[in-house]
């Protein structure tokens, strides 16, 4: 490829369909929490197999909410992961609760549910696991976990709407489910969340709690005659709306074929990495279903970040999926965290790089990378 190559970290998937659904929502009267947001929820529990899908403004407010709305609040402490985005465990702060993380499986990044009923106190009163990369965490064993402890378990499946494993989906065994439609997520609305649970008690007390803890939406109020409101609850301002929902519904029914895309890029980057020296690889669990969200190569700590840039000057696109929450500013400062105190997860963290990864990236394109990531790897 030509020396000033750019390939780009992520490129979205919106096409012209889900731009026109956007625009007809413009050219409407009304833009806020109406049809279009449920439109994308009827679209999104048909897909996930949940009966219930709320709508709301990320992932983050998802998981708010979901704490809230199981009672998780001040005293208690939810159990999680320190490798994730912040996110993940900020949200058990905003609900007042105290995040307890335990250390990951180095196969996999998720949680190590062999290690975590060690963590559980009598203030523990949830489970948030992470589907890492696209990978499903051992919910079997987190379910039997939390059943024999009397633990709510929410899942964090911000990377992970397609995947699958021992024949389970996510929302399946958790109590809630909560999704991202971040820039960069496998479908995008540029922002988004949802909450997808079996619950619909609880599915209506979030519909409430996302809109201010209002009883009636604007939909409600002012679609027909007006009809007065009540706030019975303190709630928050999270409510999806219809833009954002107009360009999610659309790749809702694509949603397979770009994961096939995706899979393919993923199977060529392992090919090519597989037992090349000096690369370590995250695989998927054998016979699950990978939602192929992030594409990881783990490489010596002392040299990742020398091939981090080194890539950048070549023109690719590259993150850092993640740094441990745990050695966090934040989280050192107020919880006394250090480093040590989560191994595996810290190795990961130091070691890791995440590759392009998207529906659009040419065959010729993911050939860049893979050569780039080999010749400069430092030797």
């Amino acid at each position: 490829m030509r020396s000033n190559t750019k390939i780009e970290f992520y490129r979205h998937n919106l096409d012209r369909r889900d731009i026109s659904a956007a625009s007809e929502v413009l050219k409407s009267i009304f833009l806020t929490t109406g049809k279009a947001v449920r439109v994308f929820e009827e679209k999104f529990s048909g897909y996930t197999g949940c009966k219930n899908t709320v709508g709301v403004t990320s992932c983050t407010a998802a998981l708010h909410l979901a704490l809230i709305a199981w009672g998780i609040g001040p005293g208690d402490e939810v159990i999680t992961t320190p490798m994730s985005f912040c996110a993940t465990s900020n949200a058990v702060l905003h609900a007042g609760a105290r995040p307890v993380f335990v250390d990951v499986e180095e196969s996999t990044g998720n949680i190590n549910a062999e290690l975590m009923e060690k963590a559980v106190t009598r203030r523990t009163k949830a489970i948030i696991p992470v589907h890492l990369y696209g990978q499903m965490c051992d919910m079997k064993e987190i379910r039997r976990i939390a059943d024999r402890r009397g633990l709510v378990v929410i899942e964090d499946a911000a990377h992970s709407i397609e995947s699958v494993r021992d024949g389970i989906r996510p929302g399946e065994l958790g109590d809630a489910a909560c999704f991202s439609f971040y820039a960069t997520k496998n479908i995008t609305s540029g922002e988004g969340g949802a909450i997808a649970t079996n619950d619909s008690g609880k599915a209506g007390l979030i519909k409430s709690l996302r809109l201010h803890g209002i009883d009636k939406s604007a939909a409600e109020r002012y679609s027909k005659i007006y009809r007065h409101w009540d706030m019975p609850l303190l709630g928050w301002k999270y409510n999806m709306d219809n833009i954002h929902a107009a360009l999610l519904a659309g790749q809702i029914e694509r949603i397979e074929k770009l994961r096939a895309k995706r899979e393919r890029i993923a199977r060529r980057y392992e090919r090519a990495f597989d037992g090349a020296k000096g690369i370590g690889l995250l695989k998927p669990v054998p016979g699950s279903k990978h939602a192929r969200h992030l594409f990881t190569i783990q490489v010596a700590s002392g040299k990742r970040d020398r091939l981090l840039h080194s890539l950048q000057q070549k023109g690719i696109g590259v993150a850092v999926n993640y740094t441990p929450i745990h050695l966090l500013g934040y989280y050192r400062k107020n919880f006394g965290h250090k480093k040590g105190d989560f191994p595996v997860a810290e190795k990961i963290g130091a070691r890791t790089i995440s590759l392009p990864l998207y529906p659009k990236l040419k065959p010729d394109e993911a050939d860049y990378v893979i050569s780039r990531v080999l010749s400069e790897l430092p030797k």
